[in-house]
């Protein structure tokens, strides 16, 4: 590959990366809510189940403690809920309050629209390598995010 063309592309990259952060930062603010706040609370709405902080704390990073203060701002909002395990009755559980989110839905219309917009001009076999790139950005994010010892 031709060292300009990493070089733009790792330009859009970041340009991407900041933007994206500014954007969430604001969503999250009009949320009450922090930055970190925010996303544990979409990583727990995104992994189909609840979470305990320990997950939690694997997938972003965060100590269990810092980990305990998010969910504890989380459930005061409304937001989520601890719940204890069934199997397990030693153990808690996060889970999204169902509806908790809902008042917030406006937030992130503007986004899925700009989506859909810029989509629709791209023909179904170009979105199919854009979806492959981004399936393959993520897995590489996973990975690093999962293996701390990458960051260093």
């Amino acid at each position: 590959m031709p060292a300009e063309e990493l070089a733009r592309f790792a330009r859009l990259g970041r340009e991407t990366s900041t933007m994206t952060v500014l954007r969430h930062a604001r969503i999250a603010e009009r949320m009450g809510l922090s930055g970190s706040d925010h996303k544990a609370l979409d990583l727990v709405g995104q992994s189909g189940g609840p979470l305990t902080a320990g997950r939690i704390a694997e997938l972003t990073g965060l100590s269990t403690g810092a980990v305990t203060g998010v969910i504890d701002r989380l459930e005061k909002a409304g937001l989520v809920r601890r719940v204890r395990d069934l199997e397990d009755r030693r153990k808690v559980l996060v889970e999204v309050v169902p509806g908790g989110t809902d008042r917030f839905a406006g937030l992130f219309a503007s986004a899925f629209d700009g989506m859909k917009g810029i989509l629709e001009q791209f023909s179904p076999s170009e979105r199919k390598v854009l979806e492959r790139y981004q399936n393959a950005i993520l897995g590489e994010l996973r990975d690093e995010i999962l293996d701390n010892s990458r960051l260093t």
